[in-house]
């Protein structure tokens, strides 16, 4: 943990392919309503990620986390209410760097772009139950784990429940 330096950088066009070498494989959506991906959805995707930059009022801000040069997940805030400051994280991270606080490092940077930045006042996440890695970072974060939504997607293997977290403005400024 800790030992890479994560930058997230906003998403562009020309990041689909390296967006697409974890989008497609279905260890990384088997608990997302998406995927695996082909090509087309995948360069979708990222093109209407890209173009969100320069939406006005701007709600979704997406990233690429990188280690150096190479693409090893992403990352995106989601204002789900300017007049109630609220917002969401999401985010995703190449298996094959899973397990080494990557995860954990792109949510700590979009909670503080949310808390800091953008001066929201709360903001959750969610993931499937199952998710025991996606959990983790969560609370590892400082997300407080608030319940469980009941068959919130139906996805390849039947519906699924959401488990919600989520952290106040003044939990993160006293790094609780």
């Amino acid at each position: 943990m800790g030992q890479h330096s994560v930058t997230l950088n906003k998403i562009v066009l020309e990041d689909w392919s390296a967006v697409h070498s974890w989008a497609r494989l279905p260890e990384v959506c088997r608990y997302q309503s998406w995927g695996p991906n082909t090509e087309l959805q995948t360069q979708e995707f990222v093109g209407s990620a890209a173009k969100a930059w320069s939406d006005t009022p701007q709600r979704r801000f997406p990233y690429v986390a990188r280690i150096g040069r190479d693409v090893v997940g992403m990352g995106e805030l989601h204002v789900r209410s300017s007049k109630q400051r609220q917002g969401e994280i999401s985010y995703s991270v190449h298996p094959r760097v899973w397990g080494q606080g990557i995860g954990t490092e792109i949510g700590r940077q979009l909670l503080a772009h949310g808390f800091d930045g953008l001066g929201l006042h709360r903001i959750h996440a969610t993931c499937d139950p199952r998710n025991l890695g996606s959990s983790r970072v969560l609370s590892r974060i400082g997300m407080e784990y608030e319940g469980r939504l009941r068959h919130t997607a139906l996805i390849r293997d039947g519906w699924r429940d959401s488990m919600i977290f989520s952290i106040l403005e003044g939990e993160w400024r006293s790094g609780t």
